[in-house]
């Protein structure tokens, strides 16, 4: 028998009993699944505990900390190493064997790790590469601090991005990320994403022009351009045209274009409640 990698993945989730099995079915070869369930009203927490994962559950107050750097600061890990997968995301024995490659090698904190999205049931072979800080060494760093100021009630980091000291590397073999709730859970979830993001640009305004921000060169670019009416037009542009997405033919086109509605979504918000603020003066 060859022996486990030895990585504890993390699966947050909340009413996954559609998408998780087919999650869970791919982490046999890690020596520890942990689900973190947050009150789901389905079969989700059978499902786990029936594929052997270990089964915790996490009730947001709306502060610091979150679902995952919860489990980061509170959970007894036995791994040097964590990934965080969602639900949705499936793994196969090419990104099995170069995760184990990458934490035996010793050579990085973190790796930046490179996903196939799924839209409208088709892969998306182009457009805007999807990449998440998802696998790291346990006690190199946790994910970005934010005081939300109960933002929404996402009560797990979304787009918050792991802080690591150290190297970052990156793995180059493919996770499938393969969302099959439907269209409206699709534009829900990003309603939500956009009402979180809009608040966040408020909030870190003042911080922007600053060099000790802890932002990236990408998230100051991101949340300068926010308010700017073309930043949609210009992300449609280079989803659909300059990064191709227009081969991936109608689920690339209609992907393009949610991501238009998501950034003017929150360009939106953004401009009514900057309206809100100046007539309450």
């Amino acid at each position: 028998m060859t022996s486990q990698i030895a990585i504890t993945v993390i699966v947050p989730v909340k009413n996954e009993e559609k998408l998780l099995p087919a999650c869970l079915q791919r982490l046999d070869r890690f020596s520890e699944v942990i689900v973190i369930d947050s009150n789901s009203t389905d079969a989700t927490r059978e499902i786990a505990r029936k594929a052997g994962a270990e089964v915790h559950n996490f009730e947001w107050n709306g502060t610091f900390p979150k679902k995952r750097n919860w489990a980061l600061l509170n959970l007894s890990l036995k791994n040097d190493w964590v990934l965080f997968l969602d639900a949705d995301e499936l793994v196969d024995e090419a990104f099995c064997n170069a995760a184990e490659q990458a934490v035996r090698s010793d050579q990085h904190n973190g790796y930046w790790l490179d996903y196939t999205n799924y839209f409208l049931g088709k892969p998306l072979r182009h457009g805007i590469p999807q990449r998440k800080l998802a696998l790291f060494r346990i006690g190199s760093g946790l994910y970005e601090k934010i005081d939300e100021e109960q933002w929404s009630n996402l009560d797990m980091e979304v787009h918050e991005h792991p802080i690591i000291e150290g190297s970052i590397g990156e793995i180059d073999a493919r996770i499938d990320h393969k969302d099959d709730r439907g269209i409206l859970r699709f534009v829900d979830r990003h309603r939500d994403y956009a009402v979180w993001e809009a608040n966040r640009v408020r909030s870190i305004a003042p911080k922007l022009g600053g060099a000790k921000s802890g932002l990236t060169d990408r998230q100051k670019f991101k949340y300068k351009s926010l308010r700017r009416w073309w930043f949609p037009y210009a992300y449609f542009l280079g989803q659909y045209i300059w990064k191709l997405g227009i081969l991936d033919g109608h689920a690339g086109l209609q992907y393009a274009w949610y991501k238009f509605w998501y950034f003017s979504t929150i360009r939106l918000i953004l401009i009514e409640g900057d309206r809100e603020a100046r007539e309450q003066v």
